[in-house]
């Protein structure tokens, strides 16, 4: 087709194929520094939620002595530990806000990185590295998923250069019982709304105290995984070998 006069030979514009669009390639960059503010966080964290699950404990204990009228608590006793209880429960949410917004920006270093090491590994884009967090339903697997894919494409390769198999039980850890202290506070909360007796009220305590402790325990493996896989990164980054 011309864009000019009839007669007029076809225009370059015409002829010229459009520019191809080439996809956008992740560039390698270090997680250390986001992987050790990340671990601080996720220390607070923990200690967070052991101060938290040591207050539920207690609440408990003065609930279960009060339903028991042994006289040796106090309704003013309780009020106390309910009070610390909402100082705990600020400070957890404090806590959590922070970890994830580092986390996130941590896991999607990570996964870009991943495929700069192994650009043939991943069936999800780097994108979603965050994205895969906000999807309701495939939040519960999908973000395991380029988890375990990134812990592959990152793990050291061998003195000849071949891939050795690293063992996913870090990931796999990490995500069931983070995954077990996400579905373990939702009954907590619902049991504390709808408490009407002193007994509801004392097993609303006791599920917030299980659920706090497997939150520490989400905390102190997710340590472990970010440590870990950053190890690996930074050991592929500048060609030594690190353990598996």
């Amino acid at each position: 087709m011309s864009f000019g006069p009839p007669g007029s030979p076809p225009s370059a514009f015409a002829s010229r194929p459009a520019p191809l669009r080439l996809p956008e390639l992740p560039v390698l960059r270090s997680p250390q520094g986001l992987a050790t503010a990340l671990t601080v966080l996720l220390s607070a964290a923990a200690l967070v939620n052991l101060v938290a699950a040591g207050v539920g404990v207690y609440s408990w204990s003065l609930l279960q002595d009060m339903i028991a009228e042994t006289g040796t608590a106090s309704a003013a006793a309780f009020d106390r530990a309910a009070d610390a209880a909402m100082v705990a429960a600020s400070f957890q949410l404090l806590a959590q806000l922070g970890t994830a917004v580092v986390f996130l920006i941590w896991f999607h270093r990570v996964r870009a990185n991943g495929q700069v090491f192994d650009p043939t590994a991943f069936t999800w884009s780097h994108r979603w590295a965050v994205g895969s967090w906000f999807v309701p339903v495939g939040n519960f697997f999908l973000p395991y998923l380029i988890a375990r894919e990134t812990w592959r494409a990152s793990a050291p390769l061998a003195p000849d250069g071949s891939r050795r198999p690293a063992s996913l039980a870090p990931v796999a850890s990490w995500w069931i019982v983070w995954l077990l202290s996400v579905l373990s506070n939702l009954p907590a909360e619902q049991l504390y709304k709808r408490a009407d007796s002193m007994e509801q009220l004392a097993g609303a305590c006791a599920v917030d105290a299980f659920s706090a402790l497997v939150t520490v325990a989400a905390a102190v493996l997710a340590i472990l995984f970010v440590r870990r896989l950053t190890a690996f990164q930074d050991a592929r980054a500048r060609g030594t070998y690190a353990a598996v």
